[in-house]
């Protein structure tokens, strides 16, 4: 099977793509949070950003798997010795998952490394993505979209050492701007997607956005954890309560297009995590917090935070405004800079 696999990627190789996103309402997403908290009906609201991931499956030498990204050395290892803590080991693991080798897995990302955008759990739904049309033209069954998003968490959780959301994986695979609602179902799933602003609206959606990336590489995992022991612990559940109130909030605001009245709910969302983690900034991203409070708009880290990328929302007018101080703030840093970025409506793409 291996030798039809190399002789398929030798005529042509795989490849997917998929977006990153921006988020509010995030760690609400995982089991710990939603499940205890079902009767809030819990949601995080995610947009899809054209900072795409791509993934190429080239063909490699039998019985080794090679990975290599921007911003990590590549490395290669035999199908059975790739350690799963690697920075790249996400990767290998997927490898393992669809028992594949004699493959390079190459992966070009638009946004910055670690830059708390999802680009990791983005990669991951484009490798399962590739590898199953890989195995699709070997004659096995393919996978949609859901099987896809259910089995990139799966696998990402499983190695990662801590609970993982889903709210990655599904802005990667779906695009869009939408609210995904954390429900216990008695299918696999457990989520339902609520689209928050069409189609038509995305272009007119961008210009009331920007994005930062602070120049320092997010590690979030330790954010994470504290989150998820402070809940477990009993000592945040009004905090979690709180915040699942104003995601609902926010993603009304968003509905009616009051960009103004969301960043207001985005700043008191993002206060609510100041307190419970107020490491979860640096200096650099309290710096531009506070310049977007001044003029009036939301501002909140992507993802866990702890670095990476931090974004606001507001009338077009005020973002206009606050583009100029923002690129004054982050000149102080030379790995910094906004990231010019549109909506992404088409989400996973597999050629």
């Amino acid at each position: 099977m291996m030798e039809t696999y190399q002789k398929i990627l030798t005529s042509a190789p795989v490849e997917a793509s998929a977006p990153c996103r921006i988020d509010m309402g995030g760690t609400l997403d995982i089991k710990t949070f939603y499940l205890p908290l079902r009767r809030l009906s819990p949601c995080t609201v995610n947009a899809a950003i054209n900072l795409r991931t791509r993934v190429r499956i080239h063909p490699y030498l039998q019985g080794q798997v090679k990975v290599s990204s921007a911003g990590f050395e590549s490395i290669s290892f035999s199908e059975d010795a790739a350690p799963y803590n690697h920075p790249l080991g996400l990767m290998f693991a997927i490898a393992a998952y669809f028992s594949v080798s004699g493959i390079h897995i190459d992966i070009d990302s638009d946004s910055p490394p670690r830059s708390a955008l999802g680009g990791s759990s983005a990669a991951a739904v484009a490798l399962v993505a590739s590898l199953a049309r890989l195995l699709e033209k070997a004659g096995q069954k393919p996978l949609n979209r859901k099987q896809i998003v259910l089995l990139a968490h799966a696998i990402e959780e499983s190695v990662a050492g801590v609970p993982c959301g889903f709210q990655d994986q599904l802005a990667a695979a779906y695009g869009g701007i939408n609210a995904w609602y954390w429900e216990n179902t008695l299918d696999a799933s457990g989520f339902r997607k609520k689209v928050l602003v069409s189609k038509t609206f995305h272009d007119d959606f961008s210009r009331h956005i920007l994005v930062a990336y602070c120049g320092i590489p997010h590690e979030s995992r330790q954010i994470n954890r504290k989150w998820v022991d402070q809940f477990i612990e009993g000592s945040t559940r009004k905090e979690w309560i709180a915040i699942t109130d104003l995601t609902h909030r926010f993603t009304e605001a968003l509905q009616n297009r009051q960009y103004q009245s969301a960043g207001t709910i985005m700043n008191l969302e993002t206060d609510i995590r100041r307190s419970m983690t107020p490491d979860v900034f640096d200096d650099m991203g309290i710096q531009l917090i506070e310049e977007a409070k001044k003029l009036g708009c939301g501002a909140r880290f992507t993802g866990a935070g702890g670095g990476g990328c931090i974004w606001s929302i507001g009338e077009t007018s005020d973002i206009d405004r606050l583009r100029n101080i923002w690129e004054k703030c982050l000149s102080q840093n030379p790995d910094a800079r906004l990231l010019r970025v549109q909506i992404d409506p088409v989400g996973l793409i597999v050629t």
